[in-house]
């Protein structure tokens, strides 16, 4: 499955008894990667409290397609997911909300695309 940054998708996670799962957004953070996984930052629709390295998603945000609810981004939680376990596409971000997305994962892991943004 070909998967673009910026992407939100629907992942279906299963539990630790391969039984029951759940399903989750994630934004496609990067792609591309060896053995058919990305880089996911996983969304909630549960935004009453905002973290520092949470910030909201809107309908206005997004490029093509929308999202049942406003919801959040929660970098701290980014992870690699198999492209396998991806149900569906809601639609894409567009780039400026994306480059912000990316300017809030470096400020939260501490790399250096601020620099390059910056200069």
């Amino acid at each position: 499955m070909e998967l673009k940054q910026g992407e939100l998708v629907l992942c279906k996670f299963y539990f630790s008894d391969l039984q029951e799962s759940k399903l989750r957004p994630v934004i496609v953070f990067k792609d591309n990667l060896p053995f058919d996984d990305f880089v996911g930052i996983p969304v909630s629709s549960k935004i009453g409290v905002l973290h520092g390295d949470e910030s909201l998603i809107e309908q206005a945000d997004f490029s093509s397609g929308s999202l049942p609810k406003s919801s959040k981004v929660m970098v701290r939680k980014t992870f690699v997911i198999s492209k396998q376990v991806v149900i569906k596409s809601y639609g894409a971000l567009n780039q400026k909300r994306f480059q912000q997305l990316q300017l809030d994962f470096c400020r939260y892991f501490g790399c250096d695309c601020l620099a390059k943004t910056a200069g």
